[in-house]
Order: C-alpha cells, then sequence, then structure tokens
C-alpha cells in the first residue's frame, strides 16, 4: 500500500474529536520528524516547515485535524479503517485526514527530491475546525508571511475559488401574553404572528446580489422557539437564522438590511467567518490548473479555515467528497488520496520557482 495511503489508515485510526486532537497531533510529530523535516506541536497546530536555500515566497497546505463524533447509523466501527472497493471508511477519512495525508507525504516527497530552491513551505493542521474554537487564526498569526495558502478539505480535487461566510442571527418577536380566548380583545400583539411575517419577509431579501460564481446569499430559518402553554399566546417568539453569505456582502450590511425589513430584534449571535475568494489574477490558481487541468472550478458552500487566509492567494483543495463529510460510513477514494499526493508537491514546487 502506497505510503499516503498507510498513513491515512493510521490517522483515522486514532480519534480525534474536536477537543481531543492531542494524541493524532503527537502520532503526527513522532512520525514526521524521523523523515528530516523540521516539525513544532504546539496548542494552536502541528505545523510543519521546509526552507530553500533563497529567499523567496511562501506557500502554505492548511487542513484540520479533528473531527465530528460519529453519531449513529453506522455499518462499520468509525474509528477502525477499512478498506472495501478503492475506498477507505472511518470518521474523518474524507473530512479531512486524506487532505492531511497527501499534504504531509508531499512534504516529505519534496525534501527527499532535494528540498526546494527558494522560498519556504509550511504545513499547518489545527485543531477545532469543526466547532466555534478553531485554533487555526492562532497558528497563521505565528507562522509568519504566507503568500499563498491551499485549504485542505474535500472537494474531489476540483478547485474551490469561493467559499460562502456564515452569520447567525436570532431573530426575537415581542408580544402580549394572554389566555387565547382573549386573543382578539383590544389592543394585543402575537409574538408567534410577528415572528411568521418576518419569516415571510426573508424570501427573496437578499436577491439584489448574486455573485459570479456563489450565486445569491441566502437566508435559511433553521430554529423556532415560542410558547408558554398550548392557550397562553406566546410573550416571546424566537427564530433562528443561518446566513451563508457571499463576498458581495458584508455581514455588517446584510445585518442591517434585517434590522430594516422586520419588525422583530435582530441579535447576530457570530459574524467570525466572512466569505472568501480567490483572487482574480491568483498565481497560485494558474499553477494549479496547468498541473490538473481537468479540475473543475466552483463555489463552495461550505465554510473552512480559509477565512484565517483570506488576504493572501488561496484556493480550497482536497480528496474526498463533501457531502459525504459528517455522514455515516464516511469514506474517501483512495486514488483521489495518491492524486493529491502528487499534486500537492507539483503546485508548491510550480508556485516557488516563480512560474
Amino acid at each position: 500500500m502506497p505510503g499516503e495511503l498507510e498513513l491515512l489508515e493510521q490517522l483515522v485510526a486514532i480519534p480525534s474529536i474536536s477537543g481531543q486532537e492531542e494524541p493524532l497531533a503527537r502520532f503526527i510529530e513522532h512520525t514526521v520528524r524521523p523523515w528530516g523535516l523540521d516539525v513544532v506541536r504546539d496548542e494552536a497546530a502541528v505545523r510543519i516547515e521546509l526552507s530553500g536555500s533563497r529567499a523567496g515566497p511562501t506557500v502554505a497546505l492548511v487542513s484540520h485535524l479533528d473531527v465530528v463524533p460519529p453519531g449513529s447509523g453506522w455499518a462499520r466501527d468509525p474509528f477502525i479503517p477499512v478498506v472495501e472497493g478503492g475506498r477507505l471508511y472511518g470518521r474523518g477519512s474524507g473530512d479531512a485526514k486524506a487532505s492531511v495525508a497527501a499534504m504531509l507525504c508531499a512534504a516529505r516527497d519534496l525534501h527527499d527530491a532535494g528540498g526546494i530552491a527558494a522560498g519556504r513551505l509550511l504545513v499547518i493542521l489545527g485543531c477545532g475546525e469543526e466547532t466555534s474554537n478553531t485554533t487555526m487564526g492562532r497558528a497563521v498569526e505565528t507562522a509568519g508571511e504566507i503568500n499563498a495558502a491551499v485549504i485542505g478539505e474535500p472537494t474531489n480535487l476540483h478547485i474551490a475559488t469561493a467559499q460562502r461566510g456564515l452569520m447567525m442571527v436570532d431573530l426575537l418577536a415581542q408580544g402580549d401574553q394572554r389566555h387565547a380566548g382573549y386573543a382578539t380583545d383590544g389592543e394585543f400583539t402575537n409574538a408567534a404572528l410577528v415572528l411568521a411575517r418576518d419569516l415571510l419577509a426573508l424570501d427573496g431579501l437578499l436577491a439584489a446580489r448574486s455573485h459570479p460564481v456563489l450565486g445569491r446569499a441566502t437566508v435559511t430559518p433553521t430554529m423556532l422557539e415560542a410558547g408558554v402553554s398550548r392557550n397562553v399566546t406566546p410573550p416571546v417568539a424566537k427564530a433562528v437564522l443561518d446566513v451563508r453569505s457571499t463576498p458581495d456582502w458584508t455581514h455588517e450590511e446584510i445585518a442591517q438590511l434585517l434590522q430594516g425589513s422586520l419588525a422583530s430584534r435582530v441579535v447576530v449571535t457570530s459574524r467570525r467567518l466572512v466569505p472568501c475568494e480567490t483572487p482574480a489574477n491568483s498565481r497560485l490558481l494558474a499553477a494549479a490548473t496547468r498541473i490538473r487541468p481537468e479540475a473543475v472550478r466552483f463555489g463552495s458552500p461550505t465554510c473552512s479555515d480559509w477565512v484565517f487566509l483570506r488576504h493572501c492567494d488561496a484556493i480550497k483543495c482536497g480528496p474526498g467528497t463533501s457531502r459525504r463529510s459528517h455522514t455515516p460510513d464516511e469514506y474517501v477514494d483512495l486514488p483521489e488520496v495518491t492524486a493529491a499526493r502528487r499534486f500537492y508537491a507539483d503546485l508548491v514546487r510550480e508556485y516557488l520557482s516563480g512560474n
């Protein structure tokens, strides 16, 4: 079995649910150090560095060590990797340990081939990406200047050139609490009806702008809460909104539009995951297209640690299928992992060559 596939099996066999990544981080540190690569492990990340003899740009291969809990519905043990029909099954196999294995082996390949002539390669493997406590922000801050980055997430080795942001919003409608039998007597506001009208008003609210890659931003109600008792009108009704933004909107603009259009109070509970896109004149994208011309460019609907590298030349690309992430019997197609190892190494070499 090729080295990247053997390594992937070992990574999947070490459970690394968010907050419990340390055993996996230690394993990677002890595995990579004998390869001759410089490796540093701290609370934020495992960082591997390969430097050339001359000054040049820095390119980073970035992914995460944590996985979501297995949940139910598995036909296999989620942390005993099983290979069947050219696929490796296990929690985190695609999201995103396939990227991790391919990136580590790509760094080894570059080292074993004599290193890089100029510039610097970083492999940054963060923790907590699947939660609101991702460490990638701190890891990037301590890494020095990064000129280009590949975010390793499951894309079937197609190239995401834009990524939606995420803003979470609570709508809080106020009303009068009274016996439902007297709901039509006198001045009265039913919080449930206020909220219902606001939810209907969301349809098409962000339709005025359409991003060329991602399309329109979306506002999706995901949770509703109201009620004291079956015969009592609610004094408060609440909805949680999942807002998937595009670079056409700032989160501040969306919040102001919601506040100006709705009767409910608008409370933004999270706005840090802003949208990202690859620069129009991206040298990294040009190199990636030369190396993998069959790759399709697309806009990613899911968030990632790209948000912490949005100010540099970046793409999102990795082995695995995004729709299999977080599901029972998660798997990755093994030929994609091998292809990713070659792609990452070739892309770093091409980018740092200055072509």
